[in-house]
């Protein structure tokens, strides 16, 4: 599928592509050892963009602060 956007949020690269389905997009990130994919409406990514990188950047920190607690114990 076509790439529509593609950029870096911190350690996470966040590619966009289109979808069989119309008005849908795929989000993929990945910082290299986590992988996460979802799809969006095309309205959601370009309106509530900001919010879904927050997301993003959130979940991935809680990811990596889940990994350092498990090394700990």
């Amino acid at each position: 599928m076509k790439e529509v956007a593609s950029y870096k949020l911190g350690s996470v690269q966040v590619t966009i592509t289109e979808t069989e389905k119309p008005n849908r997009l795929k989000v993929e990130c990945f910082d290299g050892e986590y992988h996460s994919e979802f799809t969006v409406s095309e309205y959601e990514f370009n309106n509530y963009r900001r919010l879904m990188n927050q997301r993003i950047t959130q979940a991935y920190k809680n990811a990596e602060e889940d990994e350092d607690k498990k090394e700990e114990d």
